[in-house]
């Protein structure tokens, strides 16, 4: 019997004309592992949220939503609130107290349970996530990675029968993405908790999947096992949101079941005919420095630990540049640096051979610098993007032909009408940039500007900054996206403990790590010595 079911499921936001889910069907039995996909704006978060009463979305719904054969709606509210959890995409929008501790404990006193009983539960799932080394730390203090655990922990402490997680990973490292998908695995195969996942990392997920439920345009694509997506996928042009191995395998013209994971992938390449086993090396382009950071150090305060320290980077005009590292580590402190947001006390950063403090701060950022911050929805001012792009137009007398080169650019004409906080992640991702393109800065430091985003997504974001490029615009971007930065980067560098250890050209840099490198990389290199994307693989079993 299903634990869930909805039953002809449309729904309309407030003032939109098209429908954001449009009779959505589906049921699901407990202790299932479901995984939901599709390109940003699809409806795949507008469905999670109906699932989850408390924050489902104003507007115009129709169909029914059971929970135990109950209507969602009828459900009593401690029912709801403990039985179907929900983990969000931001850990910083889910923390509310300022204690580990406290925060484990906050659901379940909000719902009057006895105090031996809190204790009793919190200390389990404490000892089950391995929270106690830092089971008093100060919640402010945590890693990303940290905080999605104790969001975890706290949701799971109520003892869900349905766990939601809306794009859990986004914002984390690889590794600590790794780990926190291998918990779920943990909680799904050793609870029988029923598990309802939206994720665009399908590397490491799909393979626990029992059901792949794929969404285009509000409605439900395909629904079934994961190795029966690749007719679906690539009648919508999804292919590249697939595990590394699946696209090996149809680019070459594999034929039965398609690996799933690397370790899949790896049995079934070693049966394949290699007529090439390694890629020609790059050449390093010598570029003019725009951006020089020499014996950097910083801290948030003169009594705590350096965050920076003694950081050293160049970077040319016109190139683009990835910083990768674990969360924790530094790097978007780093990149407050760069663009001076943050001073340091020690060390120099120069911007085309002009040290940052003696810039203008009219000079520094019309022009010359511009920043797009990890939460695009603190740039928004008004209540629609057209009205927002005008504003700024108006307010800093730009020419009146910009917003419509910006808007082309961007491919954002059928944005401009809708309010940026009812955008999806790569539909603000998007409109943010516009506001930094407007006043056409010459260096354009983003942090983590593909979260979030889907395969298609990326790919549009990707032609952006490669025309920037062609306008010799110097691109500086803090990403735990390691395929995008593999695909697209000029040059890759390894941040930890506030400096930079390793740097070089992404075919290079990618084939002399273990954990941060790519899926394609981790399935070939027994047998290639520096492919590091499924194109790569492809082309030296195909040359």
């Amino acid at each position: 019997m299903a634990i869930l079911a909805v039953e002809n499921l449309s729904f309309t936001y407030p003032d939109e004309e098209e429908c954001a889910l449009q009779a959505i069907d589906f049921s699901v039995e407990a202790g299932e592992f479901i995984t939901i996909m599709g390109q940003s704006g699809c409806g795949k978060s507008t469905l999670l949220r109906h699932l989850k009463r408390e924050l489902a979305p104003h507007g115009t719904k129709t169909g029914n939503i059971t929970y135990q054969q109950t209507n969602l709606a009828d459900l009593e509210a401690r029912t709801a609130a403990s039985e179907i959890g929900f983990v969000m995409q931001n850990p910083e929008n889910q923390i509310i107290t300022d204690k580990v501790w406290h925060e484990l404990a906050f659901g379940l006193e909000n719902l009057g349970v006895d105090t031996l009983t809190i204790r009793r539960r919190v200390a389990e799932m404490a000892s089950f996530f391995g929270i106690q080394k830092w089971f008093r730390q100060d919640t402010a203090t945590l890693s990303g990675g940290q905080k999605q655990l104790v969001n975890l922990a706290a949701v799971m402490v109520m003892q869900p029968k349905i766990l939601l997680l809306d794009e859990p990973t986004s914002q984390l490292d690889p590794i600590a993405a790794m780990e926190f998908i291998t918990t779920l695995k943990k909680l799904n195969q050793e609870l029988g908790l029923t598990v309802i996942l939206i994720e665009h990392r399908l590397e490491d997920v799909l393979p626990l999947a029992d059901r792949v439920i794929v969404m285009d345009k509000g409605t439900i694509q395909f629904d079934g096992e994961p190795t029966a997506l690749l007719p679906t996928l690539s009648q919508l042009n999804l292919l590249e949101a697939l595990p590394s191995s699946m696209r090996i395998f149809y680019n070459l013209n594999g034929t039965g079941q398609p690996p799933l994971t690397v370790k899949e992938g790896r049995t079934w390449l070693s049966k394949q005919a290699i007529n090439q086993t390694m890629l020609p090396i790059q050449e390093d382009i010598k570029r003019q420095p725009v951006l020089e950071v020499k014996g950097v150090y910083f801290r948030y305060d003169k009594h705590a630990d350096d965050v920076l320290r003694g950081l050293d980077l160049t970077i040319g005009e016109g190139e683009l540049f990835t910083l990768l590292g674990g969360n924790g580590t530094g790097k978007t402190t780093a990149l407050k640096v760069l663009a001076g947001l943050e001073k340091a006390y020690r060390g120099d950063v120069k911007v085309f051979g002009k040290k940052i403090n003696k810039y203008g701060h009219n000079e520094l950022y019309r022009e010359v610098l511009g920043v797009l911050p990890q939460d695009p929805k603190v740039l928004f001012l008004e209540k629609t993007v057209r009205l927002d792009l005008e504003t700024m137009c108006t307010s800093l007398q730009l020419p009146t032909d910009r917003l419509q080169e910006v808007v082309s650019l961007l491919d954002i004409a059928y944005l401009l009408e809708r309010h940026p906080y009812d955008l999806s992640g790569g539909e603000q991702q998007k409109a943010a940039l516009a506001k930094l393109l407007l006043l056409q800065p010459k260096i354009i430091l983003l942090d983590e500007p593909t979260k979030g985003l889907d395969v298609r997504a990326k790919q549009q974001l990707a032609q952006i900054l490669r025309s920037l490029q062609q306008q010799d615009v110097t691109l500086v971007i803090v990403t735990h996206d390691i395929e995008f930065s593999a695909k697209y980067s000029d040059r890759c560098a390894l941040f930890f403990d506030g400096i930079v250890v390793s740097e070089g050209m992404p075919r290079t840099f990618y084939s002399g790590n273990n954990f941060y490198t790519t899926a394609a990389h981790r399935i070939s290199r027994n047998q290639l010595v520096n492919a590091i994307t499924p194109e790569d693989v492809v082309t030296l079993c195909k040359s």
